[in-house]
């Protein structure tokens, strides 16, 4: 099983997706466009078995305007953890199982058909997340908590003040009787203090 791993690794993904201009590297494949870094990562299951092995594929996005609005520095290959968009390939791929096993009883050529299908629908999806902003838009637009500083920092660096009063109200109508409300508020206030805009939602 780890065999067919390996050679769907080495053959069949690498294959197809340096044809889309990823490169390898381990088990992480990137491509460089602009200021994005797009990357798969295979992630082994740690249960694995000599009769029976799972793998999962993460998807991640990585933009160096956000790393730089989080004060750290620019990455040229950044681990899936580091991505500012992260999801798992079936979040994006729906026709995808969350997992991939590999059994004796695995038919190979479906397994095949089915992985490469979904990577190249992520591709697709990719294609459409051309900037930060694309990253930000992505999160913003389901009220989202994860990137909001970065998100709010973005937006008011490009004047875009009705895009962040808005993702404050949808933020405060989702968030607002919880009591970690607070906290957020209080980091938020601040951000918009600095850029010297009013903090109200609209």
């Amino acid at each position: 099983m780890q065999q067919f791993f390996n050679d769907l690794m080495k053959q069949d993904v690498k294959h197809f997706l340096s044809k889309h201009g990823f490169s390898k590297k381990s088990l992480n494949f990137y491509k460089r466009s602009g200021s994005l870094v797009y990357m798969f990562n295979f992630q082994k299951s740690h249960g694995n078995a000599a009769d029976h092995f799972m793998f999962y594929v993460n998807c991640g996005i990585y933009a160096a305007e956000l790393a730089r609005i989080q004060s750290r520095e620019v990455l040229a290959e950044p681990k899936e953890a580091e991505c500012h968009f992260r999801a798992r390939i079936e979040q994006i791929a729906k026709s995808v199982p969350d997992r991939f096993s590999i059994t004796p009883d695995t038919n190979r050529d479906d397994l095949r058909m089915t992985l490469l299908s979904g990577l190249e629908a992520v591709i697709h999806f990719y294609d459409t997340m051309t900037e930060a902003r694309s990253i930000v838009d992505y999160y913003t637009s389901s009220s989202s908590l994860h990137l909001s500083e970065e998100s709010f920092h973005l937006l008011l660096q490009s004047d875009d003040t009705a895009a962040a009063k808005r993702y404050l109200t949808a933020l405060q109508d989702k968030y607002g009787t919880e009591k970690r409300w607070a906290i957020f508020e209080s980091k938020y206030k601040a951000i918009f203090d600095q850029y010297e805009v009013e903090f109200n939602p609209l």
